[in-house]
């Protein structure tokens, strides 16, 4: 049950911020808030996979992709719940992460990226809340991995 409620949190998180940003764009706001030197607020949409990746406008392609996304989490669901180990908090992240993107592409047909790093005229690509969420998870479960191996050698 924590693991639901850790997972809707994150999914919820990932939304009420969303939303946000979705809100005031609609009230006609522009979003293009400069929070600090290296950090902005600038609201786009993602039709590609994480960080803007293999954005195609390819309505087939999307769907395909969508569908992969939705399988992974399944497989996700999946490996949480046969998993007793440490394993199971970043894959709690990867899967709260994941099924906000996922809303946002079944509902919107893209995801809305907002958080803008940048150093100079250098930006990296722009992402969201899950996005945060799904990386943390994947670098533990890489981190764990190779402790593993370290380990056993």
């Amino acid at each position: 049950m924590k693991k639901v409620i850790i997972v809707l949190a994150i999914f919820i998180l990932d939304r009420a911020t969303k939303l946000y940003l979705i809100n005031l764009q609609e009230s006609g706001v522009d979003i293009d808030f400069y929070i600090l030197p290296f950090l902005n607020l600038f609201l786009v949409w993602n039709t590609g996979i994480g960080f803007g990746l293999i954005s195609l406008e390819s309505n087939i392609f999307y769907h395909a992709m969508t569908a992969v996304i939705a399988l992974i989490n399944i497989v996700i669901i999946f490996l949480l719940i046969k998993s007793k180990s440490f394993y199971v908090y970043p894959l709690i992240f990867i899967l709260g992460g994941a099924l906000g993107n996922l809303f946002d592409r079944v509902y919107y047909y893209a995801v809305p990226d907002f958080i803008d790093i940048h150093l100079g005229q250098f930006h990296w690509f722009i992402f969201n809340v899950a996005d945060i969420f799904i990386t943390v998870g994947i670098i533990i479960i890489m981190f764990l991995e190779l402790k593993k191996k370290e380990i056993t050698k």
